[in-house]
């Protein structure tokens, strides 16, 4: 189907008319804070990807509510020949990647508040020919005659990642779950996109495999095995020694180095903690004896190295690595690549821009994703040879940067002395503080929880007045191993403490009124919301609990859960609690068992949906606090799960909140 592109030039900003028109919305002076529903609306223009040789840009588009999801291929030497190349009635466009120049795959996914399904595979041309589908998903529900069918895998295969070789084949991989619905194995295969012929991979590796790192030509050279709580990794030297053993250690603390990654000649990248330092950085090993090099290839002052490795196939070279510090950067090798960086920043010098390519050696074009905490993804163009910068789309166009609240991240002192990062937002009305603030808890809790990038929840909180707080407390990840470990069976006591300092610290910092503070979060950020209240009823005036665990023995008991038997019996004992031998700590630590200490307002929600915290962790509680507390207010949402998806709920819900805060902390209060 052709597109009709007059129509997509709100999404696709590719003229002076359009960039007129963009700039005309933004010369309008705001009167009012964005409307609820303009932070959570989905975008019109997302996921974009440049094809190898840089001729054709393939992106998700939709009429902006989520409606209609489709996958267009835009032709950058001819706008007017640009198509939409696979749309369905019933399911959405989830991920697309190209395969080579002319191919490409995607996956898919039901709209919000409807039933789950597997992502599927099918395959298409760029012109919108020979599509295929490659993977069932869990249910066979579309029925297309033009789709071929034959020699199609089932829905517990998925897309592992493409290649870029020349072939028109990707990597997939099969999850084997075992008759206790636990994850028994990962087994991969080579795929054909055109003809679904089908080769495994690493047959011959150990039994059990749950992870993979793959050669650039697609061959298993590292696999981990998981097993009585430890973990074991394994190298293929070659064909004639098969595998063996490389290293092993607990599943909690890992190794002493991670493989990660596999070069063109087959080197080895590993992450690996820097002793001094404390933080995970890059390191090659030594090809003999597989042991780390002495000096790092990229590592960061006081952040884990998450690396996101840009490989350009075909100068089989490592031109760059993608990472976050206190923002996203880039570190390049390619001399090329490193100086359309510099030129880049200098013509977009508000923002953090990185910087896209697979061929970045030979094919001048770029795709260049723009951020910053005020401005949501915009997708711009370069050539390095013009250095002209085209501005593509934005997620949402309809929010405006000057509308929206300054972030920055800081660093305090817990009263251990142990250094937590916070991230905070300003609101920009008033113009000074003291102003009251929401102190927002981060779930996990064993992950990074903050990101200075544009995000939702945090601006539209600062757009109606609010500081918002968000620390990063002990147990949270990236950011050292120390970091982590030193909130290791710590819910409800040295990682509380961490919430009530970062809130201490922004009172005497002259940016939250002591008067006027909430607490709320998620998932563990409910729970620590709860704990909150309870430990510090005088400091927090409220608290908004949404998905919270409220009792810890309930992650052990509720059989219902995601969780798998081996992060049960071998993790979470290590990160949370044994819940034999630290059962007293448990119910000292428990919201559910101290319902009655909860003295000020709550406003809850929880997922009927919802597997990651079932729901009955949200009506125990309800039932419990409301026998102390009649200023309580319960939601539950049909269709959801362990967070919103729908629009609507985001409505009802933001709305409740924004109505709570007001009655409790907003202005006069």
């Amino acid at each position: 189907m052709l597109l009709n592109v007059p129509a997509l030039w709100r999404t696709l900003v590719v003229s002076a008319l359009a960039l007129t028109a963009s700039n005309l919305v933004l010369a309008q002076s705001p009167t009012k804070p964005p409307a609820i529903a303009d932070f959570f609306r989905t975008s019109g223009f997302s996921s974009p990807r440049l094809s190898p040789d840089g001729s054709r840009l393939a992106a998700i588009i939709s009429g902006g509510g989520g409606e209609g999801v489709k996958l267009a291929v835009f032709n950058l030497a001819d706008l007017k020949s640009s198509k939409v190349v696979a749309s369905f009635s019933d399911v959405q466009i989830a991920n697309a990647q190209w395969v080579n120049d002319k191919r490409l795959v995607f996956t898919v996914s039901r709209p919000a508040g409807t039933d789950g399904i597997g992502p599927g595979l099918w395959s298409v041309d760029s012109e919108g020919q020979d599509l295929r589908q490659l993977i069932s998903p869990e249910a066979n529900f579309i029925a297309d005659s033009k789709i071929q069918q034959s020699r199609m895998l089932a829905w517990t295969w998925s897309l592992r990642n493409t290649l870029d070789d020349g072939s028109d084949d990707v990597i997939v991989q099969n999850v084997t779950i075992d008759t206790s619905g636990q994850l028994a194995r990962i087994a991969l295969a080579r795929l054909n996109t055109l003809t679904s012929e089908r080769s495994a991979l690493g047959e011959d590796a150990p039994p059990g495999v749950k992870g993979w790192v793959l050669d650039r030509q697609g061959q298993p050279l590292w696999a981990t095995t998981y097993a009585a709580g430890r973990i074991t990794v394994h190298r293929r030297l070659d064909n004639k020694q098969g595998w063996q053993a490389w290293d092993e250690g607990p599943m909690v603390t890992g190794l002493t180095a991670t493989p990660v990654w596999v070069g063109p000649e087959r080197e080895v990248y590993a992450l690996q903690n820097q002793t001094a330092k404390g933080t995970a950085a890059l390191f090659r090993l030594d090809p003999v004896t597989g042991k780390p090099e002495a000096n790092s290839l990229v590592a960061l002052a006081g952040y884990d190295l998450e690396p996101n490795f840009v490989y350009d196939a075909q100068a089989k070279k490592l031109a760059g690595i993608h990472f976050e510090t206190d923002a996203p950067g880039s570190v390049w090798f390619d001399p090329a690549m490193k100086a359309a960086q510099t030129e880049v920043d200098k013509q977009l010098p508000a923002t953090v821009n990185i910087l896209n390519c697979t061929r970045c050696t030979q094919v001048p074009t770029v795709l260049v994703t723009s951020v910053s905490d005020r401005s949501p993804a915009t997708f711009y163009l370069y050539n390095r040879d013009t250095k002209a910068l085209t501005m593509v789309a934005s997620t949402k166009p309809w929010i405006d940067p000057r509308q929206m609240a300054r972030r920055d991240v800081q660093q305090f002192a817990a009263r251990d002395g142990l250094n937590i990062p916070v991230q905070v937002t300003l609101p920009k009305q008033p113009a000074k503080g003291p102003w009251p603030a929401v102190v927002l808890v981060h779930g996990g809790p064993n992950v990074r929880g903050n990101h200075w990038t544009w995000e939702p929840s945090a601006q539209l909180l600062a757009s109606r007045g609010y500081l918002v707080i968000e620390p990063e407390y002990r147990g949270s990840m990236g950011y050292g191993f120390k970091h982590f470990q030193a909130g290791w069976k710590r819910w409800g006591q040295e990682m509380q403490d961490d919430v009530t300092d970062a809130t201490h610290w922004a009172i005497k910092q002259g940016l939250a009124d002591s008067k006027r503070i909430c607490i709320a979060g998620a998932s563990y950020g409910g729970y620590a919301t709860l704990m909150g209240l309870i430990r510090e009823h005088e400091l927090y005036k409220c608290g908004i609990n949404w998905v919270g665990v409220t009792d810890i023995e309930m992650l052990y008991t509720v059989n219902w859960s995601d969780a798998q038997d081996m992060s049960r019996n071998f993790g979470m004992p290590v990160l949370i609690g044994d819940p034999v031998k630290d059962k007293a700590m448990m119910q000292a630590n428990s919201p559910l068992l101290r319902a009655a200490e909860v003295k000020r307002p709550l406003l809850m929600a929880y997922g009927e949906d919802d597997v990651r915290v079932p729901m009955v962790h949200g009506t125990r509680f309800r039932d419990a606090v409301k026998q102390t507390n009649p200023d309580v207010e319960w939601v539950n949402y049909i269709r959801e799960g362990h967070g919103w998806r729908q629009l609507k709920t985001n409505l009802d819900f933001w709305g409740r909140v924004e109505r709570f805060l007001e009655k409790n902390i907003g202005p006069g209060k």
